[in-house]
């Protein structure tokens, strides 16, 4: 393992500014699966060219890499790989259990005439004629749910971590470089996993991995983030980048505004491009992530605000909560569609959803407690 990757994992402490990403990357998964809904216009994706998915798997890679890559400094890599592993199978059975489930329920508003409409909207339009087939090719990632396409992405990029991980620990560089040349080569040959008969995966993970990628890359060096808190030309540059974004997303947004922007943008920038990843979708985020670290260090006062503990506790839970967000969302979609679809309504539906998934994360944290001896329960 190379002698700085050991120090800066060695030196690591907790941050609380990655589980609070987390939270609201899943509180804004949790309402950009609603339409028609107004409070999903303000979630990241209304205001630049990335979204919350670049949060979660950019987090995600982070925080794989400092509790594995911690764990490959004090027991070996085997044994890293193997926790690693060990998620993605609870990964993968998080996503058989919320597919199976998902679908019925599904299958079962819409053979009830509730919204028949649904069926098609959410992929599933074969369940009704052939349910096997549809949970076989589940079983095997060649079906994509609508609003399950993050889950399924998270499973092969976390398969493919374990090698990752090998190459951060020993030469991060050289390994960075080799997901920047697979990104590339993917996009340039138009490589993609495949759906049943002739689709493809809505994320590419053969371009997402490279978000996982960097976020191992800056969890185990370290250092090149300290070095350009300094640099405030760099910071200036990053914030214009993000308002040069955020204007182009929002006269996107408005057919009169949008007629102002020169063909060129029009026809090279489309914020919604996210299957394969654009470039300048990856580039908007750094100088988010960039400018937001520098804004809010991680011994902030404000990470203590007690409202904030709620978004943080969703993060510390994220599989569990992302899951139930699914739900969430089908929920507050049937909602909306089959009863009187007014502001308020779409406002009470959000806020009840974000209740749950803080009542569950609690619940998860409270319940781990539980298990612990007293005297660690406790210190936790």
């Amino acid at each position: 393992m190379k002698p700085s990757v050991k120090a800066n994992l060695a030196a690591f402490q907790h941050d609380a500014r990655l589980y609070l990403t987390l939270g609201i990357a899943n509180w804004s998964i949790f309402v950009d699966h609603i339409p028609n809904n107004v409070v999903n216009l303000l979630t990241l994706r209304n205001f630049g060219f990335s979204g919350a998915a670049d949060l979660f798997v950019f987090v995600v890679g982070y925080g794989v890499a400092i509790i594995h890559g911690r764990m490959a400094l004090e027991r070996g890599y085997v044994v890293a790989a193997t926790r690693i592993f060990r998620r993605v199978w609870r990964l993968y059975a998080a996503y058989v259990v919320l597919f199976v489930i998902y679908i019925d329920a599904i299958a079962y508003v819409a053979s009830q005439s509730m919204a028949p409409e649904i069926i098609h909207e959410y992929n599933i339009s074969g369940i009704l004629e052939h349910p096997l087939r549809i949970l076989v090719r589940g079983l095997v990632l060649q079906e994509e749910p609508l609003n399950l396409d993050l889950l399924q992405l998270m499973i092969p990029l976390m398969v493919f971590f374990p090698l990752a991980l090998w190459g951060l620990l020993r030469g991060p560089n050289l390994t960075l470089a080799a997901s920047v040349a697979l990104y590339l080569a993917a996009r340039w040959f138009g490589w993609n996993f495949r759906i049943y008969p002739d689709g493809e995966w809505t994320f590419n993970p053969l371009c997402w991995q490279l978000l996982m990628v960097l976020g191992g890359w800056f969890a185990v060096t370290g250092a090149p983030g300290r070095a350009l808190r300094g640099a405030s030309w760099l910071r200036i540059l990053a914030g214009a980048y993000l308002l040069f974004a955020m204007a182009v997303t929002l006269m996107r947004q408005s057919p009169t505004l949008s007629a102002y922007l020169p063909d060129l943008l029009l026809n090279s920038i489309t914020p919604t491009d996210k299957e394969n990843l654009a470039p300048y979708r990856v580039v908007h985020f750094l100088a988010l992530a960039f400018l937001a670290t520098h804004l809010i260090p991680a011994d902030h006062p404000g990470l203590r605000w007690r409202p904030l503990q709620a978004v943080i506790a969703c993060g510390e839970e994220w599989l569990a909560v992302f899951c139930v967000a699914v739900f969430l969302s089908f929920a507050g979609h049937l909602i909306l569609i089959t009863g009187p679809n007014l502001v308020v309504m779409q406002v009470a539906v959000s806020i009840t959803g974000f209740a749950a998934m803080t009542g569950l994360a609690y619940y998860i944290a409270w319940s781990r407690r539980q298990d612990l001896p007293a005297a660690l329960r406790q210190q936790a």
